[in-house]
């Protein structure tokens, strides 16, 4: 019986381009879409080993745009940003953040660069990277790893769902409310507040940080 080979998710609309990564990651299993929102779908059902993101899309979507999407969908699943439609301050935005790509490679492509990025990818990161990062906090006893990996599932679920009771809302939040209705502290809901904010998945006037230092005293 023979391994399945590395899936790789291409998001890109041009036919020329799509041809040149066919031939020169043939080894790979590829699936192609020309539309980020088509590419949540299938990596939803069938998630992927890497993304390839082109920026400009078919429909006038924009790759960028979706990348935190796709980062929030699959944490742990590389991305690279193929594209040469980005300024130098959007190819810098792309590879910062908590939700950012791993990788930036410009067109015209380097197939080589291309191929070797994809190889580092599949060795570096994704599940291999997290279990490496585990197994070193293991070791230095800092502290248990399905202690930690509890933890961090349960931050995101509850900032989800913060951002969820928040959303189009001109209310102030009630910490007291949040931190009795998850069961902690008032000082962890207003991390998870800043910390939304700072992602953008919150606007700063919901809860501003002159504000925010204040509640900590």
């Amino acid at each position: 019986m023979t391994a399945s080979r590395p899936r790789i998710l291409i998001i890109e609309d041009d036919d020329l381009q799509y041809e040149i990564y066919a031939e020169a990651l043939e080894g790979f299993e590829l699936t192609r879409v020309t539309r980020a929102s088509e590419g949540f779908k299938l990596a939803a059902e069938n998630p992927p080993n890497v993304i390839l993101l082109d920026h400009v899309l078919e429909g006038g979507e924009l790759g960028l745009n979706n990348l935190p999407e796709f980062k929030e969908l699959l944490p742990f699943v590389p991305v690279i940003i193929v594209s040469g439609a980005l300024e130098v301050h959007q190819q810098l935005d792309a590879l910062q953040g908590p939700r950012r790509a791993d990788w930036y490679i410009p067109k015209p492509v380097d197939v080589v660069r291309l191929v070797n990025t994809v190889k580092k990818a599949l060795l570096e990161c994704g599940e291999t990277e997290v279990i490496r990062q585990f197994e070193a906090l293991e070791r230095s006893k800092r502290v248990n790893a399905d202690d930690l990996m509890s933890r961090s599932t349960d931050r995101l679920s509850r900032q989800r769902t913060i951002r969820k009771q928040l959303e189009g809302s001109s209310d102030r939040p009630n910490i007291s409310g949040l931190a009795r209705q998850f069961d902690v502290a008032r000082r962890t809901i207003i991390r998870d507040l800043n910390e939304l904010i700072r992602r953008g998945e919150l606007p700063a006037e919901v809860y501003p940080e002159k504000e925010g230092a204040e509640s900590e005293l």
